[in-house]
């Protein structure tokens, strides 16, 4: 994983990558979030899907940022893991 990091922060220098990387910001907090909301549970996608009713394809879809989930799908979610969803809006540059 160092290796990546390495790459990445050189790529990273490019002020338009740089740029196009820092607008997706929000969609990686997002999929961190749901991955590391799933795994504190200690449950998988196919056990969440059971809970949820959203087909693993779809969670899988979402953490793998393939597939923009709705409000209302990020409700079922959190409900299925036992959260409530919290979104807030921050100042530019802070850090969430």
């Amino acid at each position: 994983m160092e290796k990546f990091r390495d790459f990445l922060q050189e790529e990273l220098r490019d002020a338009e990558l740089k740029a196009e990387y820092d607008a997706l910001e929000p969609e990686f907090n997002l999929i961190n979030a749901l991955i590391d909301a799933r795994k504190s549970q200690n449950l998988t996608q196919k056990e969440l899907s059971k809970r949820t009713g959203i087909t693993q394809a779809d969670i899988s879809r979402i953490e793998n940022g393939t597939r923009n989930p709705s409000l209302a799908m990020l409700n079922r979610l959190a409900k299925g893991m036992g959260m409530k969803l919290k979104i807030e809006f921050l100042p530019i540059g802070q850090k969430g």
